[in-house]
């Protein structure tokens, strides 16, 4: 296995490690569920238990919520149903029966695969360190499922053995729980084809929105540059000619010194029109292609920046240029505001998605709210009806993860 791929899985492994522990706690909110729709059900023979009925569908109701907004934030979204109605009637609710029985499943199933899946690391660790501090425990206190008493070193690497198991399945096996965990939901919680379309016009009602707020801050960006840079530079340019042509009268001795400060002005101002035009579309894009285009702006990231392209073809210009655009706006904040070493951006093309990846080893944290600029780029993201993920959690390191449909 080459060094980028184990980085990869062991990221994976993470990845994972934090959705099983997000699932395995839905998990509990999901057996508390549970037992009180049972408490409720018991008390209804007894014929009191229908005053609790409504609180019982509501409870069912708010941890699904929950779950549909965890693998909203581990993958595609998962839209949610319309609220319940109040009193019994918000058992006639259709997505109500789906949801229960997805509780049913999650309190038993989902807490066995999040359980199994969190201990997995720590079995690790505990078995592969063993050889360590096997002197420390009875020859019959060997760990996990070591069969063996342990009188000797070559005992206790025996014990290591399975501790190199409990690694191999933690890197390659908890991805694999984790999605087991997750396809009950998405198949149980996701509202039914073709129902309540209006969420969906919603959703596009608002990505709309965002589209041309975007691009009216763009067109306020360019004026902007335009006014405060070249504009002035070219009235500077006029000034300075005109001055030349007056003291070609008076003093030609000092003309040519005039008229280098106005060739200087008028290549400031090319300069600035450049780097405008830049902003509106790269033409290095067209030159160089997607890989070219973000290899510059991996050398030019104020930290050393790895980056790793493999995105055969050609995708549309606009989805190109939005792409170009997000690695640069993440390399920005990375410079400025992680305080990282190093940085990592990955674009692949996985069928009809392009899937920016931008990883940093800074100090994390990063609020989308905190006007860090991550505000801008979902923005265009979504307008292009893409989706943005951000995994920053304090300490680092942080990890966003853009998709963008480019076709098939």
């Amino acid at each position: 296995m080459t060094a980028d791929r184990l980085r990869h899985q062991v990221r994976s492994a993470v990845d994972a490690f934090l959705r099983l522990a997000s699932g395995f706690g839905v998990a509990i909110l999901a057996m508390a569920a549970l037992f009180w729709c049972i408490v409720v059900l018991v008390l209804s023979v007894a014929g009191i238990g229908l005053l609790l009925a409504p609180s019982a569908a509501h409870l069912v109701r708010f941890v699904a919520d929950r779950e549909r907004a965890r693998l909203s934030r581990w993958g595609p979204a998962v839209l949610g149903p319309m609220p319940l109605r109040p009193g019994l009637r918000a058992w006639r609710d259709p997505a109500l029966g789906r949801e229960l029985v997805w509780v049913a499943e999650h309190a038993s199933l989902g807490f066995v695969i999040g359980l199994f899946g969190l201990t997995a690391p720590f079995s690790a660790l505990q078995d592969l360190t063993f050889p360590l501090w096997w002197r420390a425990v009875p020859p019959d206190g060997a760990p996990g499922f070591a069969f063996w008493a342990v009188h000797n070193l070559f005992d206790a690497l025996g014990v290591a053995l399975i501790g190199l198991g409990w690694l191999v399945f933690t890197l390659f096996g908890n991805p694999l729980l984790a999605r087991a965990q997750a396809w009950p939901g998405r198949l149980l919680l996701a509202p039914p084809p073709g129902t309540d379309q209006s969420l969906r016009i919603a959703e596009l009602t608002a990505t709309r929105a965002a589209a041309l707020d975007a691009h009216a801050a763009e067109l306020r960006r360019i004026e902007r540059s335009l006014h405060d840079g070249a504009q002035n530079r070219l009235v500077a340019v006029s000034v300075l000619l005109g001055a030349a042509r007056r003291a070609v009268a008076r003093d030609p001795a000092t003309a040519g010194e005039v008229l280098d400060r106005a060739q200087d002005a008028a290549e400031q101002a090319l300069a600035e029109l450049r780097t405008v035009v830049r902003g509106i579309l790269p033409p290095v894009l067209d030159g160089r292609g997607l890989d070219g285009a973000l290899a510059g702006l991996a050398a030019d990231c104020g930290v050393p920046c790895r980056l790793d392209v493999d995105v055969p073809g050609r995708c549309a210009a606009s989805v190109e240029a939005t792409a170009y655009f997000v690695v640069a706006e993440a390399l920005t904040n990375i410079t400025k505001h992680s305080g990282a070493t190093s940085a990592s951006v990955a674009v692949r093309r996985a069928g009809d998605r392009l899937i920016v990846t931008v990883e940093d080893d800074g100090r994390g944290g990063a609020d989308e709210l905190g006007g860090s600029g991550i505000t801008g780029i979902r923005r265009r993201v979504e307008a292009y009806d893409g989706s943005l993920m951000l995994s920053s959690p304090v300490g680092g390191p942080t990890t966003m993860r853009v998709e963008l449909p480019c076709g098939s």
